[in-house]
């Protein structure tokens, strides 16, 4: 995330969300294709970062299954509740946009939920940071809202969130400038939401 609005909303309605989406049934065969990527690669003890965290649900997954894990996100209340979640895991508040990881840093970069809050504007080079702190070959999972321009948040009162919608050949094509090549691109069962999955 990374517009006041939308970083404002997550802290105020943190406990909520957690209530609202600690069934994580839904991401986990999400997971597991990342997981299986990212293994084929880098093995059973890769370093992985969970960028835009929210409240560490799948850093601590990818931690018990024996990963070196680093979460970033921008909402206090989220980090706090990351740290309880993963306690083996690292995390940092840290805008995805300007990531302060050195170049080659990680095996995988999980972004589920989380870059659809970059601007279009901001896109091209937030991916070009993606591509930068990873391994060659490491993996990148992006899951992003799909659609067409922008929405606004409705969930919740007062609801400041902004989303960048994405259609599947839209998001291949930027994902592939940054240099990336494209694993997969598809829509989740419900075609809500663009699945991809690339490697640097």
């Amino acid at each position: 995330m990374t517009d006041p609005e939308t970083i404002s909303t997550y802290q105020s309605v943190a406990e909520e969300y957690r209530e609202l989406h600690a069934d994580r049934t839904g991401v986990q065969p999400l997971v597991e294709r990342f997981l299986t990527a990212v293994e084929e690669t880098a093995g059973t003890h890769a370093r992985i970062a969970d960028v835009g965290c929210g409240p560490g649900w799948e850093s601590a997954t990818f931690a018990e299954q024996g990963h070196d894990v680093v979460g970033i996100d921008l909402t206090p209340d989220f980090l706090r509740a990351a740290r309880d979640v993963a306690p083996e895991a690292e995390f940092a508040r840290m805008d995805m946009r300007r990531l302060a990881f050195e170049s080659r840093s990680f095996d995988g970069l999980w972004a589920c939920a989380s870059f659809l809050h970059v601007s279009r504007e901001d896109a091209p080079e937030t991916l070009a940071a993606f591509h930068r702190v990873l391994e060659p070959d490491g993996v990148c999972l992006l899951s992003v809202k799909h659609g067409d321009g922008e929405t606004s948040g409705d969930v919740y009162e007062e609801d400041g969130r902004r989303f960048t919608l994405y259609r599947p050949d839209e998001l291949q094509t930027m994902v592939e400038n940054a240099d990336f090549t494209v694993d997969s691109v598809d829509l989740d069962p419900s075609g809500s939401w663009v699945q991809l999955l690339a490697r640097a």
